[in-house]
């Protein structure tokens, strides 16, 4: 248990390694090598998940849970202070449901690649990389360290489209990278910013001689605030539970709160949180920076489209949730009608796109884009309802979405077609496939009793009483957002009804069978459907790991002046 999160992180690493020095012609045991090791990791993660407790962490003592923190680069800078760089993990609450969700869908990867054979070594060694690097974003506590994962999932998503993609496979793997890598810069920028700005108290009372623990923090803080400290006395870190304590920022630096440090007429602060936001908005992703997804899920292969459905969108909603918005809160509270905005934006305009689309599986990409439209919707809300079920939302689109992307490469696998208006009456032929169909698409349009219900009601819940619980957003969002679910009902009951229901009838450029599920694609989508169910059913498995640190979270947020120019 002592080194159960490092575990997480290197049990897919040392198994991409292993992959590496087997033969290449060992199909059949690269396969189990990599089921193994993703077994392993979802055994991992459960055990995580079952033991974390429904406590307060990451801010209040920073008792982060099954913590790992350990120096890793420190370097004296004369007269600019040291520099200190920890290997630092953690989980609470806002992280241990993602770790789950990356365990879980792992596997279901994993199962959905057992068809691949084109250079089968290299796929799976960086499908395990991947699997590596967005894990060690989840629980990393160290700015440095998250940037690091953050960046390694680059490389592996753009070899694993551009090598083993569709016919515009490249276009595609590009645009993904080009996006992201414009994201990673801006979130560096305010990284560095941080870096210069924030004192590591406990690392500084050591190098001053005070006493150890909260005293010795506390008398550092003070000697900061009151000048009493050079540069070259303070110690710099990446960590991130100090950069949510205002008393860690050193007065004079750029992003101190008193600075008066404006570049391009905005503040300083506002500028970084502006960075950090559209680097993680990128990610998630919004409108407009949406364009990336729906071409990469296209040309992306069927098992790399429920990872990157699945968890690594994910990454941009918890970066948001770990960072941008609690290192700065007034800056995040004071822009919370905008982002609201945006997240309604997303959810209309996704929500509109998917009814348009005759490709089933850019229908399931503009649903993504839509559905994470109720993140930014909940963030912004600033309430408990919303950011709990902002937070079940990430886990439960990640169940839905894995499980949809899957459907899509069920037909694509018999027919190589995926055009929604070449298919009638397939219940007719697949009854199984039929019903795990109607649970994926029930369960995304929010119907009761499967986990997207729960999620999106809490996040309207938070949002029309925005106002009421100490938040800035107009209860016509709310309303507006509740259109979305509208939308879903229609594209997802339309295609149901073209696609399955009525006389079956294939076009005649396809094939002329359509099979049932084989035990494989049983194995894959009955776990994904009971989940949905479970958490549907039983939220409380979900909100009572949440609830107490979302709370906490919530305290670090002060009223914003009501002149400001964003709140109207």
């Amino acid at each position: 248990m002592a080194y159960l999160l490092s575990s997480l992180i290197f049990v897919p690493l040392v198994a991409a390694l292993v992959l590496l020095v087997l033969p290449s012609k060992k199909t059949g045991l690269l396969k189990y090598v990599a089921l193994g090791a993703t077994l392993l990791e979802l055994s991992l993660s459960l055990l995580l998940f079952f033991q974390v407790q429904n406590t307060t962490g990451g801010v209040v003592g920073q008792s982060f849970q099954f913590q790992e923190k350990y120096d890793w680069i420190a370097l004296q800078l004369g007269s600019l202070g040291q520099l200190k760089i920890y290997y630092w993990l953690g989980v609470d609450g806002l992280n241990v449901a993602l770790i789950l969700l990356t365990g879980i869908i792992a596997v279901i990867g994993i199962l959905s690649s057992w068809r691949i054979h084109q250079s089968l070594k290299g796929y799976l060694s960086l499908y395990l990389l991947l699997l590596g690097s967005v894990m060690g974003c989840f629980v990393a506590m160290d700015l440095f360290l998250f940037y690091l994962f953050f960046e390694f999932m680059l490389l592996p998503m753009y070899f694993l489209i551009g090598m083993w993609g569709g016919p515009r496979r490249e276009y595609a793997a590009i645009k993904f990278f080009l996006y992201t890598l414009v994201g990673s810069v801006l979130i560096l920028l305010a990284f560095i910013g941080l870096y210069a700005s924030v004192m590591d108290p406990a690392a500084t009372a050591v190098q001053q001689g005070l006493p150890a623990g909260a005293q010795g923090i506390q008398q550092v803080q003070t000697l900061l605030q009151n000048g009493q400290l050079t540069s070259a006395q303070v110690v710099h870190a990446f960590n991130i539970p100090d950069m949510l304590d205002a008393r860690n920022f050193i007065p004079g630096s750029i992003l101190h709160a008193a600075s008066g440090i404006s570049i391009f007429g905005l503040s300083a602060r506002m500028v970084a949180f502006l960075a950090l936001f559209l680097g993680f908005f990128i990610k998630l992703p919004g409108v407009p920076f949406h364009t990336w997804l729906p071409d990469a899920h296209v040309e992306a292969p069927t098992p790399i489209s429920v990872i990157l459905a699945s968890i690594l969108l994910k990454v941009g909603g918890y970066g948001l949730f770990r960072i941008a918005f609690p290192v700065f809160p007034a800056e995040a509270a004071e822009m919370s009608w905008l982002i609201g905005l945006l997240g309604v934006i997303s959810i209309l305009y996704g929500g509109a796109c998917a009814l348009a689309m005759s490709d089933l599986k850019k229908l399931i990409a503009y649903s993504s884009v839509s559905h994470m439209g109720f993140v930014l919707l909940g963030l912004a809300a600033l309430t408990p309802e919303a950011w709990n079920g902002a937070l079940f939302q990430l886990f439960s689109h990640g169940l839905i979405s894995g499980m949809l992307f899957l459907i899509a490469g069920v037909i694509y696998d018999r027919m190589h077609n995926r055009d929604i208006h070449r298919f009638r009456g397939l219940a007719m032929v697949a009854p199984v496939f039929t019903t795990f169909v109607v649970i994926a698409f029930f369960a995304s349009l929010g119907l009761p009793g499967f986990s997207g219900f729960i999620a999106e009601l809490l996040v309207l819940l938070g949002a029309f009483g925005s106002k009421a619980g100490g938040g800035f957003l107009p209860r016509w969002m709310a309303l507006a957002a509740a259109i979305g679910l509208v939308l879903s009902a229609a594209y997802y009951l339309w295609t149901l009804q073209r696609m399955f229901f009525g006389r079956f009838w294939l076009s005649p450029d396809l094939p002329k069978s359509f099979t049932d599920l084989t035990k494989r694609e049983m194995l894959m989508l009955l776990p994904l459907a009971l989940l949905i169910l479970l958490f549907g059913l039983f939220p409380a498995l979900l909100l009572d790991k949440s609830g107490a640190t979302v709370a906490e979270y919530l305290k670090i947020f002060q009223p914003v002046a009501p002149t400001s120019l964003l709140l109207p």
